[in-house]
């Protein structure tokens, strides 16, 4: 056994007196390089018998949040919320996420992110096809929302589905001259069904008004096998700028006195039922909880729930 031993040291010390003429000769490996953040492009759970699958459909870094977020406090305020969140405030991450819901009977996406092809290479990697897609519905007509309507070509990048939105909605930007809307949806218009409070999308798919953030802002409710989530769309479109305090105004909201209103009603409904929401600015996979928090709210990103 001893001399087993001593055999074993002598081979150990051998072996460590040459890594460095192996490392002198060129055997070393190099480093691996430096490639920066990622993210996945999808994220799929499960609500009840449906697949909700979540597409990164673009994120950037955006200078100067103060000036979006908060507009009715103070900056020394504004510093100290983000302190406490671990948050910097020269600039933040901004997420683009678009919703698919596979019922089973249909392939239904929410909204269309930046850009046809963003999208869609999202959509691939989870995948699904662009001419699998049954239904668009349309939350809102910010730009983020519908520039996937169509391809740089013009096209619709969804050429067999059926569009849906709210009936209010599209009337106050028909009324309008915007250029978004104007290259977007009016040339598809007489394509489009609408939808009001309560209409459905498809079984399972319920429309919400959550005006404010535009003059007809709808969420959905998803619902099967007695679990729910809510496509949240941009009633808060930051996790603690807009969430965590929803009084707060944010600039896009373009009745901002609604979109609180609208914040307030719907945070309060999903933290009592403890329901699941999809946040399209959330952090990616943009899927989380809320909580009551004294008198506002916390986000609480989800973790393995609708998994299971």
């Amino acid at each position: 056994m001893s001399d087993r031993i001593t055999v074993s040291r002598r081979a150990a010390l051998a072996g460590a007196a040459a890594l460095p003429l192996a490392a002198a000769s060129g055997v070393a490996r190099a480093a691996a390089p430096i490639t920066g953040p990622s993210m996945s492009p999808f994220h799929r759970v499960k609500v009840g018998g449906f697949d909700v699958t979540t597409l990164l459909a673009g994120s950037r870094a955006v200078e100067g949040p103060h000036n979006i977020f908060g507009l009715n406090v103070d900056a020394d305020t504004f510093a100290s919320v983000s302190a406490e969140a671990n948050l910097p405030t020269d600039a933040a991450q901004f997420f683009f996420t678009p919703t698919v819901v596979n019922t089973g009977a249909e392939l239904v996406i929410f909204d269309t992110g930046l850009s046809g092809e963003g999208t869609t290479a999202a959509l691939e990697a989870a995948g699904y096809t662009a001419d699998q897609i049954d239904a668009v519905v349309i939350t809102h007509m910010h730009g983020d929302h519908i520039g996937g309507m169509t391809r740089e070509d013009g096209s619709l990048t969804y050429p067999n589905a059926r569009y849906l939105t709210g009936r209010a909605e599209f009337d106050a930007w028909a009324a309008q001259d915007n250029d978004n809307f104007k290259a977007k949806i009016q040339p598809f218009a007489e394509q489009f069904a609408f939808l009001d409070d309560g209409g459905s999308v498809t079984s399972g798919l319920t429309a919400m008004a959550a005006f404010g953030h535009t003059p007809g802002h709808m969420v959905y409710m998803v619902e099967d096998g007695g679990t729910q989530l809510v496509i949240g769309a941009d009633f808060a479109n930051h996790y603690v700028w807009s969430l965590a305090h929803p009084d707060w105004e944010v600039k896009f909201d373009m009745d901002k006195p609604a979109a609180a209103a609208t914040r307030r009603r719907l945070l309060d409904m999903m933290a009592a039922d403890k329901t699941a929401f999809v946040g399209y600015h959330m952090p990616w996979p943009g899927i989380g909880y809320v909580e009551t928090a004294g008198e506002g709210f916390a986000y609480v990103p989800h973790s393995y729930q609708l998994m299971l």
